[in-house]
């Protein structure tokens, strides 16, 4: 079974993970059963960091987390691969942030940072500091200042924000993907969904074209460019599409089942 055996990576909202109020289907988690009984090896591919995994995908028992768009790598609970953005890049952000009047937020594995010097404080961090450690680094010393870092971060500018300035220095340092609702995820520049799949195929001996990968955004872009197999979800962004090999349904439609089984996965 081992020389069939493929690498699976899953997005988790919209693809594992229904809108709110958040559940996997039935469907999907059988699935995934299936597949692992089958000998594939399955893996979240997130562009969240690992304290922002929800429980209810942790307890699906998957055998790996790409986390923070590759800046984090966990296999059987171990972690594998690290890293952070330095702190001299980190200060150099956050103080950039403050001179631009845009709020955001900061992810690393353990913890999630904000700054209340800043203009405002993101409204997701009230709802944040009810499910995992949440620390206002303008409250920190000067020596755990001049030490801090972060993997990746969210930014919200508005029509008052030096957009531009921000710009230029997020175009050098990290990639920038624009979300729907106009918030900007910066992440570290060598690194992406699609290196943790690089890392996992290398470390497992397993070629690029035994890769699938499932998602539904332009986040997801550079790991479904990558893998040897893409599978778009039913509600995707039309702009990834050209980019993928399969389509399937909704998540709430069968999604990853019928995906599956178009692949012989199970």
């Amino acid at each position: 079974m081992e020389n069939n055996r493929k690498l699976l990576f899953f997005d988790i909202d919209k693809t594992l993970l229904t809108p709110y109020p958040w559940t996997v289907p039935d469907s999907a988690k059988q699935a995934l059963k299936e597949a692992r009984y089958n000998g594939h090896l399955l893996f979240i591919n997130s562009g969240r960091t690992y304290t922002m995994i929800p429980e209810i995908i942790k307890e699906m028992g998957f055998d790996g987390y790409v986390c923070g768009c590759g800046s984090q790598i966990y296999m059987n609970e171990e972690l594998l691969f690290s890293s952070s953005i330095p702190n001299p890049l980190c200060r150099k952000t956050t103080e950039l942030l403050r001179e631009c009047r845009i709020p955001a937020f900061f992810e690393r594995p353990d913890k999630i940072l904000y700054d209340s010097s800043s203009c405002a404080v993101p409204e997701t961090v009230q709802k944040l500091k009810a499910e995992v450690i949440v620390e206002d680094l303008a409250l920190y010393p000067p020596e755990t200042y001049n030490h801090f870092t972060f993997d990746k971060f969210l930014a919200f500018p508005s029509a008052d924000s030096d957009m531009e300035t921000f710009r230029k220095f997020t175009d050098e340092h990290f990639l920038c993907f624009i979300h729907e609702d106009k918030a900007w995820e910066l992440t570290q520049k060598n690194l992406s969904k699609a290196t943790g799949i690089r890392f996992l195929a290398d470390r497992l001996g397993v070629p690029v074209k035994d890769t699938y990968a499932f998602g539904d955004s332009t986040n997801d872009l550079l790991m479904l460019q990558f893998a040897g197999n893409s599978i778009a979800m039913g509600n995707s962004d039309p702009l990834i599409l050209p980019h993928c090999t399969y389509q399937t349904t909704n998540i709430e439609d069968n999604g990853i089942a019928n995906a599956l089984k178009h692949f012989h996965l199970i």
